[in-house]
């Protein structure tokens, strides 16, 4: 006997009206991806505001005075220092509330859209990637309610984001620092995540991937940065046309513009609209551009595995050194304005101290070099957690069936994940050696630069080898792998701040690498990061070689 939708058992928590609600289900849907991220959504949410408590708790040290406050400010009132970090609204009179909303805001607003995509796209079209939407659509669920759901979720923890900022900031009691300007600032960064969870929610009905909609929405990102960064350069309407222009454009803590927040709230509404009427054009599982049929014979460099790895990792690994490239080209580019900035301030004097160097700009550029080295860390970590998606997705049984091993087939995704890393650095110190060098008028500055990129590499293996290890021993807490970076960025940014005893700055490798061009180098330390490395490489892909796969 067939049954029909009405004769199918409804599960529990889950109604529908009797003329096919297509949100039918949407509010189990909800509670469901809050279950699921009890941890990641509070994790990304206090990464975030404390990012930016931080920094403003950070100021009446670094600048007590108004003299040092209006160093600063000369520091982005240049070409350059626009576009690394916004218009410049209040530079004439560089309170710390003006500080705050110039210096950070477009940063925390472009985190607060990586956060919005990452989200989103796990549980739209990643649901549907690996098949979970279509069994959970198959019972009474309305078509619209996967997308609804995360929108929601997505959208409130934008929305609590911004009252987090809202609320926090005043509370601390710094001068200039009022509940108007934070509720401003907090509306101003809830409203680019809103945007780019608007983008997020149309790039996963173009393409069947997650990784392509995640890459299509973040190559958003980039372009609105680049737009903001062109536009404000420029005094054009180009700024008007970027989510985090919107952010800046609010004028926090100088004289707020409510008005600008109606931007990304109809930006917003038209994108999900958008996402929603997009939806209904296409398939469960497919996506608006089909995919490119192959060519008929497969190149011989598919035949191995590291071919085939590499094949896998290719976009991703391309975009991340661009991605770098640029980044390392901005840093270099500001170069030749922080010794004279330096020099008005006794308490980065102090710290570029503690750093070393024969000169400021040394010790400035061993700080920058760690910078890149601790971001480009992320690609190689990314590429260890490509191999348990490959896994989990059931991708990599049938290649382990043949005469394929397993350490073979590990190790080719660790050749990429090691190289691709070293590859990424390198991008990111050859951009800061280029605009460096051009700056200063100094080509030997570059050499220097590059052998400061790669004493890096090792310590970037480092969590590279932590990840293969978890993904052995205990696959299911591959978000661990994580650990080694997260505690580096949090030393970087509140370690003078807190005054961390030493053997707390010890924990991060790269507090061990010789901080070139301000330091001698030591082959010491080197070699014993790079020993650690392999020896949580052999723990992974032995444990790996002992236990079951998992699939989903």
């Amino acid at each position: 006997m067939t049954l029909t939708t009405a004769d199918r058992p409804t599960p529990a928590g889950i109604t529908t009206s009797a003329g096919g609600n297509a949100l039918a289900g949407t509010a189990t849907l909800i509670r469901f991806i809050l279950r699921r991220d009890r941890i990641r959504l509070p994790v990304w949410l206090a990464a975030l505001t404390l990012t930016t408590v931080s920094t403003a708790a950070s100021f009446p040290d670094l600048y007590p005075t108004e003299v040092e406050r209006q160093a600063r400010a000369a520091l982005f009132d240049s070409p350059a220092g626009i576009a690394m970090s916004g218009p410049g609204f209040g530079l004439d009179n560089y309170t710390y509330g003006s500080m705050l909303a110039q210096e950070i805001v477009g940063f925390v607003a472009i985190l607060a859209g990586l956060m919005s995509v990452l989200l989103l796209v796990r549980h739209t079209r990643t649901e549907e990637e690996t098949g979970r939407a279509e069994l959970v659509r198959a019972g009474v669920v309305g078509r619209h309610a996967h997308l609804a759901a995360a929108v929601i979720v997505v959208g409130s923890a934008n929305l609590v984001l911004g009252a987090l900022h809202a609320v926090l900031l005043p509370s601390m009691g710094l001068e200039s620092i009022n509940w108007t300007g934070s509720l401003a600032l907090g509306a101003s960064i809830a409203g680019a995540g809103l945007v780019f969870t608007g983008i997020a929610a149309v790039t996963v009905q173009v393409t069947e991937y997650s990784r392509a909609a995640s890459g299509l929405a973040g190559a958003a990102i980039g372009v609105a940065y680049a737009l903001r960064a062109a536009g404000d350069i420029g005094d054009n309407v180009l700024s008007w046309l970027s989510p985090i222009g919107w952010s800046q454009q609010t004028r926090s803590y100088v004289d707020e513009r409510w008005w600008v927040l109606l931007l990304p709230l109809v930006a917003t509404v038209l994108l999900v609209a958008t996402g929603f009427v997009l939806s209904t054009r296409r398939d469960v599982g497919s996506g608006l551009r089909q995919s490119r049929p192959g060519p008929a014979q497969a190149s011989p460099r598919l035949t191995t595995p590291l071919g085939f790895a590499l094949r896998l990792h290719r976009g991703a690994l391309l975009w991340w050194c661009v991605g770098m490239g640029l980044f390392g080209l901005v840093y270099g580019s500001i170069i030749s304005d922080v010794e004279q900035f330096v020099a008005d301030n006794q308490v980065l004097q102090d710290a570029m101290a503690d750093v070393g160097g024969a000169t400021l700009i040394d010790s400035f550029l061993a700080m920058v070099v760690s910078i890149l080295a601790t971001v480009s860390t992320i690609f190689g970590i990314l590429a260890i957690q490509r191999m348990r998606s490959e896994e989990t997705s059931g991708r990599a049984e049938p290649l382990l069936s043949t005469a394929l091993s397993r350490a073979r087939w590990a190790g080719s995704h660790l050749v990429v994940a090691l190289g691709g890393g070293a590859a990424v650095m390198l991008a990111a110190g050859l951009g800061l050696a280029i605009t460096a060098g051009f700056a200063l008028d100094d080509a030997a500055v570059a050499g220097d630069i590059l052998g400061a990129a790669l004493a890096y590499v090792p310590a970037l293996w480092i969590s590279v080898g932590l990840a293969i290890a978890i993904f052995g021993l205990i696959p299911r807490a591959i978000g661990l792998a994580w650990a080694v970076l997260v505690y580096a960025l949090v030393l970087s940014m509140l370690g003078g701040l807190l005054q961390f005893p030493e053997w707390m700055n010890n924990l991060s490798p790269f507090e061990h690498v010789p901080a070139l061009p301000a330091e001698e180098f030591t082959i010491t330390p080197i070699v014993v990061l790079t020993a650690i490395t392999a020896g949580l490489i052999w723990i992974g892909v032995a444990a790996f070689q002992r236990r079951d796969l998992t699939t989903n």
